[in-house]
């Protein structure tokens, strides 16, 4: 019983996270817990059931301070799940803007692909985060990158967005930074030939006029 007592009381003078890990901190969103388990030498590579690493599981958490914590204790951006995902991947895809800008400060692989073969550029256009565009374009990411459908980032504008001013705004990030209008998919159709098709008159206009210029 006075054992039990003594844990107890250790318990509470740790905040009530004496036995929490670095992966459980980042998990329950407990700030305090992580930087104990940090501070304490904890491993900050764990990973759950999914491969996901603690940095991953704050990204997909959209947890800005846990990712500055485990960022600031090294670790690994690009270190991948088991559906290949990794915390840069994943900031892009996903517009995590915050948390994006302090990845790529630490050692981001801007050629890293996910399951799709695609960079984060691409997911991050077609999913309509122009800010996450934006900067990583701005960090050197390959603007006409072909992932394993044939797409680059302006084709999946073209082919799966609804051509919204998200859209839109994407698409002259793409052409500002050079994105090439004449690639084709492997139907042999280019992003002028689906944004028509697909009644996206905004984004035809803007591919048109960045042809016209060619």
């Amino acid at each position: 019983m006075r054992l039990f007592l003594l844990a107890g009381v250790l318990i509470m003078a740790l905040g009530g996270n004496a036995q929490a890990t670095v992966l459980s901190a980042v998990e329950s969103g407990d700030h305090a817990a992580l930087e104990q388990a940090l501070a304490a030498g904890n491993p900050f590579d764990e990973r759950n059931t999914q491969g996901q690493t603690p940095l991953l599981v704050a990204v997909w958490k959209n947890d800005v301070e846990a990712a500055r914590l485990l960022l600031g204790a090294g670790a690994d951006v690009n270190a991948k799940d088991s559906i290949q995902d990794s915390p840069f991947l994943v900031a892009g895809a996903q517009g995590r803007t915050e948390i994006l800008r302090m990845i790529l400060t630490h050692g981001a692989d801007l050629t890293s692909t996910n399951r799709f073969g695609g960079t984060a550029l691409i997911p991050a256009a077609e999913k309509g985060h122009p800010d996450a565009v934006d900067m990583l374009i701005a960090a050197g990411v390959d603007v006409d990158h072909v992932n394993k459908l044939g797409w680059t980032a302006l084709l999946e504008v073209a082919i799966l967005t609804d051509g919204g001013l998200a859209s839109q705004r994407i698409v002259r990030s793409l052409l500002a930074a050079g994105a090439d209008v004449d690639i084709n998919d492997f139907e042999g159709k280019n992003a002028l030939a689906h944004a028509p098709a697909r009644g996206l008159s905004a984004i035809t206009a803007l591919l048109e006029a960045a042809k016209a210029k060619d």
